[in-house]
């Protein structure tokens, strides 16, 4: 397939329309499937996933629309490419290096909430240089962005940092309260919710480096105080006893809240900070400062700031809003990534990312 010619300046927003394709229609996939179907500059051009009882139905039932789109989903990569997307937004659980290189070989660019792709120079060398030589063939872009990481380690903290000439330390932190959340599967098995504090593994607080890390280092270089170092470090607050959340039973004694601190040194100073405080609710009894679900966002320099940014809804209504907070951001995100230059693009390489709503 031909790489199609880009028709706007570098680095700039092309109206479009644009033809996207929606990859993966899990919980943020399905948000994204339907900003992309009211957008009025992208045209839904293709729907991939996964699972074989999504194939050959209409992309609006997959996404809880009532006006059929025309557009049926597959599980055939030649089937979405023969479409000729402009952009794939690639949203699966896990990511596939020969996925991610044939669609942009393809001429088709990328938007992805995978975060691997959030510090070019900290990736593996040669998954770097296979994803550039895709890059390069297909003259496309791929870019990684998202809620967290990303909006608030990236986007945020970049605009703040703008009205200072000197940065003491730019703290981040995350409060979600996830005793409403529905999610076995995460709470208990991915994020260690429900078990012995022992379980709470060195492996875990690696994952959460290598997941933040990137993106701070992204930060540090993009206002010139670049990171010589990354390091975790966590602790977990135990149930004094047995109660019960959406997901299942905490037991008394095993973990029910967990703090998780990412901090990036530049010449032997902490600059960057990223602290994650996930908790059960009330009955956690952390006895640690919590603050409503949301982030706070503390900037020490010669112009301190201290921002908080809180989810104004209740908690039950939590599964209805937060699949917009990542998805939204990577649909807004198309036109900008389709004008960019060939190759992995940052945010320090894209404009501010500007939602068209109208």
């Amino acid at each position: 397939m031909e790489p199609k010619p880009r028709t706007s300046p570098a680095g700039r927003y092309a109206g479009g329309p644009y033809r996207v394709a929606q990859w993966s229609t899990g919980t943020i996939g399905r948000r994204a499937l339907r900003a992309v179907v009211s957008h009025p500059n992208l045209t839904l051009a293709g729907v991939y996933s996964h699972s074989a009882d999504k194939h050959g139905r209409d992309a609006a039932e997959l996404c809880d629309l009532n006006t059929p789109t025309g557009i049926r989903a597959t599980g055939d990569i030649d089937e979405i490419l023969g479409h000729e997307p402009d952009c794939v937004l690639y949203m699966p659980q896990a990511w596939d290096i020969d996925e991610v290189c044939a669609i942009l070989a393809a001429g088709a660019n990328i938007v992805t909430t995978c975060g691997v792709f959030h510090h070019p120079p900290s990736m593996d060398p040669e998954i770097r240089a296979r994803v550039a030589a895709a890059c390069s063939a297909g003259d496309t872009s791929i870019h990684s962005t998202g809620s967290s990481p990303g909006f608030i380690t990236e986007a945020v903290p970049l605009v703040l940092t703008s009205i200072q000439r000197r940065l003491d330390s730019l703290i981040i932190e995350e409060y979600a309260d996830l005793s409403q959340r529905n999610s076995p599967g995460i709470l208990f098995d991915v994020m260690g919710f429900g078990s012995p504090p022992t379980d709470f593994a060195r492996a875990r607080l690696d994952h959460l480096r290598d997941s933040f890390g990137p993106s701070l280092r992204l930060l540090a270089d993009g206002i010139g105080l670049p990171l010589d170092t990354v390091t975790a470090t966590g602790e977990v607050a135990t149930a004094g006893h047995t109660f019960t959340i959406a997901a299942g039973t905490i037991e008394q004694g095993t973990v029910a809240a967990q703090r998780i601190t990412i901090s990036g040194e530049h010449q032997g100073r902490t600059v960057a900070r990223f602290r994650a405080i996930w908790h059960c609710g009330a009955d956690a009894e952390t006895g640690w400062d919590i603050r409503p679900t949301g982030w706070h966002l503390s900037v020490l320099g010669d112009a301190p700031l201290e921002i908080d940014m809180v989810f104004p809804f209740p908690l039950e209504e939590m599964a209805e809003h937060s699949p917009s907070y990542t998805a939204n951001r990577a649909v807004n995100a198309v036109g900008y990534v389709c004008a960019a230059p060939p190759g992995i693009r940052t945010v320090l390489d894209l404009p501010p990312i500007t939602a068209t709503l109208g």
